[in-house]
């Protein structure tokens, strides 16, 4: 049986953790992994964005289970 997600979350209306350190310790991670280090504003943007779209569901997200 597998386990029911977890993830996204309910969005909160602050959340402490979700700070550009975090961005850039998954850019790390990344780069350790042997891809090129994302670098240019439109990159980051959008990594950060992506990052906070599997982490938080906004109350208009419909998520299947």
């Amino acid at each position: 049986m597998t386990p029911d997600r977890i993830y996204p979350m309910p969005a909160p209306k602050d959340d402490a953790r979700f700070t550009h350190g975090l961005l850039f310790d998954v850019v790390g991670v990344l780069e350790r992994h042997g891809y090129d280090r994302p670098e240019s504003g439109g990159d980051l943007v959008e990594l950060q964005q992506k990052l906070f779209g599997f982490l938080y569901a906004l109350p208009s997200d419909t998520v299947a289970q």
